[in-house]
């Protein structure tokens, strides 16, 4: 088992779909008892296959306990309000004003425990002219202009994962343990409000856009940071797919011409200077795509790695638990199968690792109200003690 240095932490969370889950399990990765408060039909992100436990659901909600909870009804509000009295944390992803009116907001929470950390992510912010606005990943992702790129301007269409989704969990766990740390440190600990939008996230990890718009004037399009770093994806023979950063070192362009066999290649005085390739990257690609089309991925990777040029074969997502490295770091983990006796349930686990222990052991994602009963039965859900 991996350190488990939130071991102690009471989180309870109230939260649907990716940010709020995300977040939370973020901190269950850690070591944080996490107690999952659903609507009684669920997370609606259970069903979205079909019945309830949707391979989306399943992402972002390991290592948790479920309970079914309606706190409109007074009899569930009261186990709600036992499990707030005695949680360190409380995480939802509400639009604003519906915790209010759910019996959850802030101020009635603090009320019930004044040390609690509470955790208000929301599309656009708790105020202002676009705060009451529905968001979705792609909206979080158009409104900070980070879509615009990614999107390919010659096929524009929305690519990729819930990018906006997730990285605002990532932002949301970092405020709620820099809220726990500095809870620790206080002689009389009081909770904090935490708040984090989906906008401003999504922004703040568009960061180098607006550096180079705010000191250089220079607004971004999609292939402005790919032609700086001089990256690459090429096809090769067998139609799998390689990718190159080049970036500025002169050895890596050396090993490069020696591993495609035209050590003048870059005598030419269209690719001799890093200026002169990002200027000609287009003829480049074009370049290197014919060469890279007369070999299988494979060999290219022998000989790039043969001469540290930096690569890596573009993998397809059933590649990657196969790949040595992966295996090396024991990346992929598994637990019991809630759904399928006798078969496993695989994940990737945490990327941390504290004094060179990884987070080996999982649960799977809870089934829908696994821990009602023990809660009506007045048992306590917590596994471990107050911190």
């Amino acid at each position: 088992m991996g350190a488990q240095v939130l071991a102690g932490v009471r989180v309870l969370e109230h939260g649907t779909f990716i940010t709020g889950p995300a977040a939370a399990m973020l901190l269950a990765d850690l070591g944080a008892d996490v107690v999952k408060v659903e609507q009684p039909e669920g997370d609606p992100f259970r069903a979205f296959r079909g019945g309830t436990y949707s391979p989306h659901y399943q992402t972002y909600n390991r290592n948790k306990k479920s309970v079914r909870l309606d706190t409109r009804q007074a009899g569930d509000l009261k186990l709600f309000d036992k499990l707030v009295a005695e949680a360190d944390v409380y995480i939802q992803n509400f639009r604003p004003g519906v915790a209010e009116r759910i019996g959850a907001g802030e101020a009635r929470l603090r009320e019930l425990n004044p040390q609690l950390v509470y955790c208000a992510i929301s599309g656009f912010g708790p105020d202002g002219p676009a705060a009451a606005r529905p968001s979705y990943d792609t909206v979080a992702q158009a409104a900070s202009g980070f879509l615009k790129l990614l999107v390919n301007p010659a096929n524009p269409r929305v690519v990729g994962p819930a990018i906006a989704d997730a990285l605002t969990g990532f932002y949301a766990a970092l405020g709620i343990v820099a809220a726990l740390l500095e809870r620790e440190r206080q002689a009389a600990p009081r909770g904090r409000r935490v708040e984090v939008s989906m906008f401003e996230a999504m922004t703040h990890f568009n960061l180098d856009a607006f550096t180079h718009l705010f000191s250089e004037g220079e607004v971004m399009g999609p292939y402005s940071r790919p032609s700086v770093s001089q990256s690459y994806v090429l096809r090769c023979a067998d139609g799998r797919w390689i990718a190159l950063h080049m970036s500025s070192p002169p050895k890596f362009w050396q090993g490069l011409a020696q591993a495609i066999e035209k050590p003048d290649l870059f005598d030419d005085t269209r690719f001799a200077t890093r200026e002169a390739r990002i200027a000609n990257q287009e003829t480049l690609i074009e370049l290197l795509g014919g060469l890279f089309a007369q070999r299988e991925r494979a060999e290219w990777c022998r000989r790039l790695e043969a001469l540290d040029v930096p690569h890596a074969p573009m993998y397809d997502t059933d590649e990657v638990p196969h790949d040595a490295q992966a295996r090396h770091l024991q990346l992929f983990v598994d637990a019991p199968h809630p759904l399928k006796p006798g078969a496993r349930w695989t994940t990737v686990r945490s990327p941390l690792s504290f004094d060179g222990q990884r987070a080996l052991e999982v649960r799977a994602p809870p089934m829908l109200g696994d821990h009602d009963a023990a809660l009506r039965a007045g048992e306590s859900l917590w596994e471990t003690a107050r911190r």
